[in-house]
């Protein structure tokens, strides 16, 4: 017989951590609505790049509350030892047609923003359901992923600008194609590959990663978000065996090469040093130079700020390297893409380690994975959504929190938004009247009653990243 697998459909209503449920009846008699904001409470950097609210309006919130979606949050709930506000939930559903009855308030998406300023606020606006802002909270604070992948890799991409701007000819040409997304594989998810991708795709336009370009195909209206090359692993260099190995690197040249063409080959399966100095630097070394194109090599082990360097060397020793107007070498026919061991830091090492030995920045890209795509988490920026304000039969009133224990979780009070001046470009979070008319409002309604009222496209958002740089 065969067996029955079960799968599970998405339910907004257990969307949610499972205290949340039980709210409802801790609220205040007579509450008519909730406010809140998403802010990064401090981190590794000091500001943020906004990204990714509207995959996720688009994705979940958009989703239609239905009666069998109560049915089953009843029943799961019941057995879970939590209470169930299903009267709440047939509200919705019969006098929302399923949709969420919230407003959204957002900077825009590829904004550059100093911690501590509410880049999200939510209200909920029907006084039936006050208590929707904050249960949604589970699901709109997931934002904090793309944001710190956005974050991160932008601040990378500083790193490498300024290395280009003191080592190369093309900078801004060169840029874009300089941090390689490697991550799909160190992520937890086919949506983390997807979600993560497409974050760093507003730095960079390098990717190994398919789920990103669907997700930006998508979500973000982007027809194309990043491009690749053939390129070889282990096992297709390996599969020839050892003595097979210049066979492998032959073949690579063969099927992927040409004038203008450009392909990545690993080269330490076995002896790092023997397959760039003797197979590639010999043996294969005419016919690279007569392919007219590029081979990047990949050191693949050991220490990363060693291994690019001497890479860099024994390829300018085989192939020769030109002088830039700048007075650096930029290697003849070959380039270097490392991929081992690389985050910030050993970004930071080696170039400046091969700008200390007289290479461009040109010479060398990088491929980062799981550090890119895994290795944050929601204390990374110290991202936080917390409610600041109540209406009760009397108006609007306060709440916040003040924990004397940790100040640093101190929250903010009232009706917010987030404000630039017009004058010296400071951005700041007022309570809603406070700001004089030199501070313009940036936050901007992207999402009421079910509605996504703003859709951005990845083309947009990349260009306003890029005026924060």
């Amino acid at each position: 017989m065969e067996q029955q697998h079960s799968t599970i459909s998405y339910n907004p209503i257990l969307d949610t951590d499972s205290y949340k449920p039980s709210h409802y009846l801790q609220l205040p008699p007579g509450a008519q609505s909730l406010f809140g904001y998403i802010e990064s409470r401090g981190g590794v950097y000091g500001k943020t790049l906004f990204f990714g609210l509207q995959y996720i309006l688009s994705r979940y919130l958009s989703t239609r509350v239905t009666y069998p979606m109560i049915e089953e949050a009843r029943e799961l709930l019941s057995a879970h030892g939590e209470p169930f506000n299903e009267e709440g939930w047939r509200h919705i559903v019969d006098q929302h047609g399923g949709r969420l009855p919230l407003e959204i308030r957002a900077v825009p998406e590829g904004s550059m923003i100093p911690n501590h300023n509410a880049l999200v606020t939510v209200r909920s606006t029907d006084p039936e359901v006050a208590w929707l802002e904050a249960y949604m909270e589970t699901m709109l604070l997931r934002v904090w992923y793309p944001i710190t992948v956005a974050t991160q890799s932008w601040s990378i991409k500083q790193v490498i600008r300024r290395n280009l701007e003191e080592t190369s000819d093309d900078p801004e040409g060169q840029l874009p194609f300089k941090l390689h997304d490697f991550g799909a594989r160190g992520v937890s998810s086919e949506e983390s590959a997807g979600i993560g991708g497409m974050a760093h795709l507003i730095n960079f336009m390098g990717t190994d990663t398919l789920s990103a370009i669907r997700y930006a195909r998508a979500y973000y209206d982007e027809p194309m978000a990043g491009y690749s090359i053939p390129a070889s692993e282990h096992s297709t260099i390996t599969s020839w065996g050892r003595e097979g190995e210049a066979d492998a690197y032959r073949n690579m040249l063969r099927q992927f090469g040409g004038p203008g063409k450009i392909f990545a080959c690993v080269v330490d399966s076995y002896d790092i040093f023997n397959a760039v100095e003797n197979l590639f630097g010999g043996i294969l070394k005419d016919e690279i130079i007569a392919s007219q194109g590029i081979v990047v090599v990949r050191p693949d082990s050991g220490n990363p700020v060693e291994m690019a360097l001497a890479t860099a060397k024994m390829l300018k020793a085989k192939f020769g390297a030109v002088q830039n107007s700048m007075g650096f070498d930029v290697l003849n026919n070959t380039r270097i893409i490392y991929g081992d061991g690389i985050n910030e830091g050993s970004i930071r090492g080696i170039l400046m380690e091969l700008k200390i030995h007289g290479f461009a920045a040109d010479n060398i890209a990088f491929g980062m994975g799981g550090t890119l795509l895994q290795q944050v988490n929601r204390d990374t920026q110290k991202m936080a959504m917390k409610t600041s304000a109540i209406l009760m039969p009397d108006g609007w009133r306060d709440v916040y929190k003040a924990p004397i224990t940790d100040p640093g979780k101190a929250s903010k009070k009232g009706l917010l938004s987030t404000y630039r001046n017009r004058v010296t470009g400071e951005i700041k979070t007022w309570q809603i009247g406070e700001a004089c008319a030199d501070w313009e409002d940036l936050m901007r309604v992207v999402w009421r009653n079910g509605e996504l009222l703003v859709r951005d496209s990845l083309a947009m958002i990349r260009e306003r990243a890029a005026e924060t740089e």
